[in-house]
C-alpha cells in the first residue's frame, strides 16, 4: 500500500494551489494561548499546512515536527521556517494519517482543526496522537465547533462532535491523565465580505500524567 492515498493528496495540493497563500500565516490563537506559558520542548504539529504554528513553535524554542499530506503545503512551510530563521527547529514530513503516523513521543502533540471533508478516521488517528503524548506532555485538540455563520444555509444539517464527545473517543486511562481545558470558545473573525463575525471552536487540552 502507498504511504499516501493519491486522491487525499490531490484534494490537498488543489486546495493550496488556488492561491499563493490559504492561510493567514499567523498561529492559531488556541495554541498561542495554550502554550506561551509552558517551557520549550518536543512538539508534533498535525496538519501543519503551511507551517504557522510549526514556526511560531520553533521561533519559542520548541523542536517541532511538522506533519501534512499536502506537498505544496509543506514545501511552503520549508519556504517560510527558512525565512524566519528557524528551519533548523522543524522536522517536515509527508504522512497521509490515514496511513503513517509520525515516529517518537512529545511534550505536546498538537491537532489543529485536523479534520476534512474526504473519508477520515479521525477517532482513530486521534487516540495515535494521544500515544505519541511523552509522560507529563500534553494533547491539544482544536476543532471547528459549528458551521460559519456565512455558510449555515447551505449546511443546515452538519453537526460537530462536542468537547466532551471528542475526550470520550479518545479514551483515555482516567489515571493516567489529566484534563486541563474541556470548552467551546469563541473568536472574531471577518466574514469573506469584510464583516464581523464570531466562531465557535471546540478545545480538549489533556496531559498525561
Amino acid at each position: 500500500m502507498d504511504a499516501v492515498d493519491a486522491e487525499t493528496a490531490r484534494h490537498w495540493d488543489e486546495l493550496y494551489q488556488r492561491r499563493e497563500r490559504i492561510w493567514s500565516g499567523r498561529a492559531n490563537p488556541h495554541l498561542v494561548d495554550v502554550v506561551d506559558p509552558l517551557p520549550a520542548g518536543t512538539a508534533l504539529d498535525l496538519g501543519c499546512g503551511e507551517g504557522a504554528d510549526a514556526i511560531w513553535l520553533a521561533g519559542r524554542g520548541w523542536r517541532v515536527t511538522a506533519v501534512d499530506v499536502s506537498a505544496t503545503a509543506l514545501d511552503r512551510a520549508a519556504t517560510e521556517a527558512a525565512a524566519a530563521g528557524v528551519a533548523a527547529r522543524i522536522d517536515f514530513q509527508r504522512h497521509d494519517l490515514t496511513r503513517t503516523f509520525p515516529e517518537g513521543v512529545f511534550d505536546l502533540v498538537s491537532a489543529q482543526f485536523l479534520q476534512s471533508p474526504l473519508e477520515f478516521p479521525r477517532a482513530e488517528v486521534l487516540r495515535a496522537a494521544a500515544r505519541a503524548v511523552a509522560p507529563g506532555g500534553r494533547l491539544l485538540i482544536v476543532e471547528h465547533g459549528e458551521v460559519p455563520p456565512w455558510s449555515r444555509l447551505a449546511h443546515p444539517h452538519v453537526r460537530f462532535p462536542t468537547p466532551e464527545e471528542t475526550l470520550a473517543e479518545l479514551d483515555l486511562d482516567p489515571d493516567g491523565w489529566r484534563t486541563e481545558r474541556l470548552d467551546a470558545p469563541r473568536r472574531a473573525v471577518t466574514d469573506p465580505d469584510g464583516q464581523p463575525a464570531t466562531l465557535v471552536d471546540h478545545l480538549v487540552l489533556v496531559r498525561r500524567r
